[in-house]
């Protein structure tokens, strides 16, 4: 039943000509009145012909007379508020329940193909707390998007070349010492990126060695030799030098199975790898291109640049000097290889916000080298996250581990969750599995509860809170729900069909109301949430109906509960909020244990 159409129809007969749907401005009533939906009349004026309270009072009547589901009504001002019958909220219940994917679309043969682009590591160090936020914001908008029935392609680019990737090559080969994961015990990405910290501290001593010989910063940069061999290694790369490049092979080899890890105790996952060592030479070729038909210019120093002050940025680097690329290069020739690979309606990359600049150039040139999704292109931009003690530096080895963090959450929330005795009767690898999914659900809902556009301060303490809008307090009142539900008579939810066939003198009290009300809200929230591209929305959702839930659980007895119809009901309400928890949760990438 369509409330909203019907009231259209009424509103048609009533006037007696045809009303437009942007006439009829419906929206929740406001709390400190009467109400569950509240029309807004001023729209009908100009209909009526009379003033906003005369015209309330007349269409509050007409309704409570020929609107079925219309029992009452107040005015206030130009706003007519009014009351929705129990049998109304039942039929919208009885819809939820019947739905098994409840507010989840299929997603169909033809429909759009979006592509969404998280990660994007670099293979000199381990994924950090940063890394975190990234692929959590990517992986939620991939099962986001597919909920409202896109069909969609999880990417990654993975920077495997570049400066950055030689000064890691260039340290293990001199202070090295033949280290290897088996060797040291330690994980692939955690060894590399040890080599990462190792070169900018010996390079930071000898840029100091320099200046206290009379350089000067930029000339102490000029003349170091540490810096002058990675660039040499770098060229050497691109040169298919055979020693260079079984080196990086090897390297990344022990990186990528690091990532590997990192990724699936984080729960993300992805349908296609792009590596950057596969994709810059597409990039230099379409740069080229684009030099030889005059859209770049080249330097007397033989680099290669884009003029897009026409469109009031500057001029952009594309290829050094010595013919290396640069990461803009890289990204042409991946977003090149992505729409000849997948005929992408949508791509969407995933990138905070200190890369607003790049994506705009990006889109630039791409749209000037004549690919026509270049202009379409949507940068995701996110804020950072940083932790209460500051900002993390990669270089100097004070990031926030991704694995030492999730190993810390999880840790948190066994000893938490003992402490609570939510565990008691619980073997040691159930207490584990628990721990596990309350430690990574606080994290997970912690980052994605901010609005991604706000950079964000993540407290580890703060997170792991059976109370208040957290994880745990949620996946805690989704076990609860099971439990009660695993004590119900099974032989009570027989009589779902007497219930929803119109329970006798059944009157629903609000607070019931307004759970079915949010019940009713999450396909809406579902596509503002893909609308808004902000896992943000659902997880406040379902923290807002997880505590409507908890209030009711507190105030009303469901299996106590002496009227045998009011029993089913409330127990049909608990079956119908956990569905609705889990599946939003799902939508974050966050699981929810049947026992707490």
């Amino acid at each position: 039943m369509n409330l909203f159409e019907n009231i259209r129809l009424s509103l048609s007969r009533f006037y007696g000509q045809e009303i437009s749907s942007e006439r009829i401005q419906l929206q929740k009533t406001n709390k400190q009145f009467r109400g569950h939906l509240t029309l807004v009349v001023f729209p009908l004026l100009k209909i009526s012909g009379k003033d906003p309270e005369r015209t309330a009072v007349e269409i509050g009547e007409y309704l409570v007379s020929n609107e079925l589901f219309v029992s009452e009504y107040n005015v206030v001002k130009g706003f007519l508020n009014f009351t929705v019958t129990s049998s109304y909220w039942m039929e919208l219940l009885d819809g939820i329940d019947s739905a098994e994917d409840y507010g989840i679309k299929p997603v169909v043969a033809g429909a759009p193909l979006v592509m969404i682009e998280y990660s994007s590591p670099n293979t000199n160090k381990p994924l950090h707390l940063g890394h975190i936020r990234n692929n959590l914001l990517g992986f939620s908008l991939s099962e986001i998007l597919k909920a409202v029935g896109n069909r969609t392609v999880k990417t990654n680019i993975v920077n495997d070349r570049g400066i950055h990737i030689c000064k890691s090559m260039l340290a293990w080969s001199k202070w090295g010492g033949g280290a290897t994961p088996e060797l040291t015990g330690k994980k692939g990405d955690h060894l590399v990126g040890d080599f990462y910290v190792k070169f900018d501290r010996e390079y930071k001593r000898e840029l100091e060695e320099l200046k206290a010989g009379g350089l000067t910063q930029k000339e102490a940069e000029e003349r170091s030799v540490l810096m002058s061999e990675a660039r040499e290694m770098l060229r050497k790369w691109e040169s298919g030098d055979e020693e260079t490049v079984t080196l990086w092979r090897t390297m990344n080899s022990w990186v990528y199975a690091g990532f590997d890890k990192t990724y699936r105790d984080l729960g993300v996952d992805f349908d296609k790898i792009y590596y950057e060592s596969e994709t810059y030479l597409d990039g230099k070729r379409a740069v080229l291109d684009g030099l030889e038909r005059g859209i770049f210019y080249r330097r007397d120093d033989g680099s290669v640049w884009a003029d897009l002050t026409d469109e009031g940025l500057d001029e952009k680097l594309l290829l050094r000097s010595d013919g290396t690329s640069v990461y803009m290069t890289q990204d042409i020739g991946t977003a090149k290889q992505r729409f000849d690979d997948y005929p992408i309606d949508r791509m969407v990359y995933v990138v905070g916000n200190e890369q607003n600049y790049h994506f705009q150039v990006l889109s630039l040139l791409l749209d000037r080298l004549g690919f026509s999704f270049g202009r379409g292109l949507v940068h995701f931009s996110y804020g950072m996250v940083e932790l209460p003690e500051g900002k993390m530096k990669s270089r100097e080895g004070t990031v926030v581990d991704a694995d030492d963090l999730i190993s810390e959450m999880v840790g948190t929330a066994l000893e938490t969750s003992e402490e609570l005795g939510k565990l008691d009767g619980y073997s040691g690898d159930e207490r584990e599995r628990i721990a596990r999914i309350v430690g990574l659900g606080a994290l997970k809902y912690f980052i994605l509860k901010v609005d991604p556009q706000k950079n964000m301060v993540f407290n580890p303490k703060e997170s792991i809170d059976f109370n208040g809008n957290t994880g745990p307090f949620i996946q805690y009142t989704y076990a609860r729900i099971q439990s009660v539900l695993r004590k119900a008579d099974v032989t009570l939810f027989s009589r779902r069909a007497d219930l929803f066939g119109g329970a006798p003198d059944l009157r629903l009290d609000d607070r019931e109301v307004s759970i079915i009300r949010l019940l009713a809200d999450f396909p809406l929230v579902v596509v503002e949430a893909a609308g808004s591209l902000s896992p943000a929305v659902i997880a406040n959702y379902v923290y807002d109906l997880a505590k409507e839930y908890n209030r009711f659980y507190h105030d009303f007895p469901i299996l106590k509960e002496d009227s045998e119809v009011l029993r089913v009901l409330r127990l049909v309400l608990s079956r119908n909020v956990g569905k609705v928890i889990r599946a939003g949760f799902s939508l974050l990438g966050i699981e929810v244990p049947d026992r707490m």
